[in-house]
């Protein structure tokens, strides 16, 4: 099926890999978006041609706009262009990848206008989960995962006649670049070490998550929402190799997984050409050369946000938005030097504990703990 994209967030290391994918399947570009990134995202609109392109900063949207000036690209700016990227009439898929919450209130506006959603951005059914769930059902449209352990678990799940067919879902982790090191080790690691990801290559942010283990948290969450089961059904276990990149078992004891070179070019294309599978750009899994498959328990007690993301799901309401506020912050305050590594679950734990009771949370409840969970953060350093 050919498609016609926007791309929210496409100058992040997602938005260019599915832009690489684009274009080696030959599908057409609506919109573009980033946050200030004026040089690369003009070079994207020259390479495909979009209908739009936004910056959500509006100084550099000026510039961007003298820069595009001899091309009929429309160039908008703010929130407002963000939504309009999200909703062109002319666009039938929306790549959510702009990071953290920022990205609900525009799959929110996608959905609303009937698009499809290919859903890079986890912290959308992190924090608003029932919301967008509710919202895709209503409109009829497909929330189809990009992420690479949910891409897999949705493959494995073809053929599935329906949910009481699944024991459990496993997700894979890598453990991140300091798997087995201890708390004392912990404590004086440093932001680069930190951003040394052994397999996958990706923005900052969620390269410190996966330190922390706190996005194979958010990603319980996510698969909570996504494939309909209970917290207890959702499983993590660390897979350092990052070749099978999620598993389902079923109730027959049968387990099926998902191999795979650790490339997000693979995953990205499947959510955009589902259900159909056509030659692509990723790199292929040569199973000679691969490297023994190792599997270990997560370590809760050295890397405590899994637990805390867990706990925030067995909360509901409001308690993981402003779980997530709390994370994009510590983590935001680690990446300027500002904060040690183990502050970051510190400062989350306590917006956790922190967080109000609200029973089936309003858009405006849910941004407003995320905006708790920030603020005491903040406040804590």
């Amino acid at each position: 099926m050919a498609r016609r994209i926007s791309i929210l967030g496409s100058t992040g290391s997602i938005g260019r890999q599915s832009l690489e994918v684009i274009a080696a399947l030959g599908l057409s570009v609506g919109a573009l978006t980033a946050h200030r990134n004026t040089a690369l995202l003009e070079e994207q609109a020259r390479a495909f041609s979009p209908e739009l392109v936004v910056l959500t900063d509006p100084g550099a949207a000026k510039d961007l706009a003298v820069r595009l000036g001899d091309t009929p690209v429309r160039v908008a700016s703010g929130p407002e262009g963000l939504l309009e990227a999200a909703t062109l009439e002319s666009v039938d898929t929306v790549l959510t990848a702009v990071v953290g919450s920022a990205g609900l209130e525009p799959t929110l506006a996608a959905i609303a206008a009937g698009k499809d959603i290919a859903l890079a951005n986890k912290e959308t059914l992190v924090c608003a989960g029932a919301l967008v769930t509710r919202a895709a059902r209503e409109r009829g449209v497909k929330l189809l995962p990009v992420d690479s352990e949910h891409s897999a678990i949705f493959q494995c799940l073809q053929g599935c006649a329906h949910r009481g067919e699944v024991r459990r879902l496993i997700l894979t982790a890598s453990g991140g670049p300091f798997y087995g090191k201890t708390r004392a080790e912990l404590a004086g690691v440093t932001r680069k070490e930190a951003l040394r990801h052994p397999n996958w290559s990706m923005g900052a942010k969620i390269t410190i998550d996966s330190a922390t283990m706190m996005n194979k948290g958010f990603e319980v969450m996510e698969a909570m929402w996504l494939y309909d089961l209970p917290l207890e059904q959702i499983d993590v276990v660390i897979h350092r190799e990052s070749v099978i990149h999620s598993l389902v078992e079923f109730q027959d004891g049968a387990v099926l997984a998902q191999l795979g070179s650790p490339d997000m070019r693979l995953p990205i294309q499947y959510a955009l050409t589902w259900p159909e599978r056509k030659p692509g750009p990723a790199a292929r899994l040569d199973l000679l050369r691969c490297p023994d498959l190792t599997f270990s328990p997560p370590d809760g007690v050295n890397f405590p946000c899994l637990e805390l993301a867990r706990e925030a799901a067995r909360q509901g309401g409001v308690a993981p938005a402003a779980l997530n506020g709390a994370n994009e912050t510590a983590v935001a305050l680690f990446l300027e030097d500002k904060i040690g590594f183990l502050d970051i679950p510190r400062l989350c734990q306590a917006a956790l504990a922190a967080a109000p009771k609200v029973e089936a949370p309003t858009l405006e409840d849910i941004l407003a703990a995320d905006a708790q969970g920030r603020a005491l953060a903040r406040k804590m350093v």
